[in-house]
């Protein structure tokens, strides 16, 4: 019997996504809503210069083995995946995790999906986020991800010097619609402004 510990990609998940000594918790709850936040300063200047170094070491073959349907491309593999190809900005996936996003087919993966598209900071990383927000505000049981992608589009708003988000915001707009009605779009984009600094100190610690 095959033993899966053998599969190549089980060594990538135990790096990547698993393997990360400078905290308590598995990389991946360490990303999983921000939560590194809640570390203690030195844990988590030491989980993001981890961080910044495996996204510049990761190789796009091992992000495409995170990222792919299949036994090793679940919510915690793609999340963390997302997050890596944020950080180091590797547009080359924009497409890849376009699909993925408007897929939203795995709870929580869509929070790395976001964050590297605003981190790519381009229009066309806009039009992605716009595209999401025109499709699921209206179904009123999608229960992830929304504020997420909201906080990126705003952000993007912002840099890009565009008001793309304004028609989901408008009195009786999508947003007031959806699920996520009651989480605050301006906490929405100081979160993920937020989460963008810490990402830029990855790098820089990593460098």
């Amino acid at each position: 019997m095959t033993n899966p510990m053998d599969d190549p990609g089980f060594e990538i998940i135990e790096r990547y996504v698993i393997g990360t000594p400078e905290s308590e918790a598995d990389r991946y709850l360490d990303l999983l809503h921000g939560n590194f936040l809640n570390l203690p300063d030195r844990k988590r200047a030491e989980f993001l210069r981890a961080l910044g170094r495996d996204a510049r070491q990761v190789t796009d073959a091992e992000l495409e083995i995170m990222l792919a349907p299949g036994e090793f491309a679940g919510w915690r593999e793609r999340l963390t995946a997302a997050w890596l190809i944020g950080l180091d900005r590797r547009t080359q996936f924009r497409d890849v995790l376009a699909d993925l996003l408007l897929e939203s087919d795995l709870v929580y993966a869509g929070q790395g999906y976001s964050f590297a598209l605003t981190r790519f900071g381009q229009p066309q990383d806009a039009d992605i986020l716009t595209g999401y927000l025109e499709r699921y505000p209206p179904q009123r049981d999608c229960h992830y991800d929304q504020d997420w992608v909201l906080g990126g589009l705003l952000h993007l708003d912002e840099v890009l010097g565009a008001d793309r988000a304004g028609r989901f915001l408008i009195l009786g707009g999508l947003w007031s619609g959806s699920s996520f009605s009651r989480e605050n779009p301006v906490n929405c984009h100081l979160r993920i402004a937020g989460f963008l600094r810490f990402a830029d100190r990855a790098m820089e610690a990593s460098a």
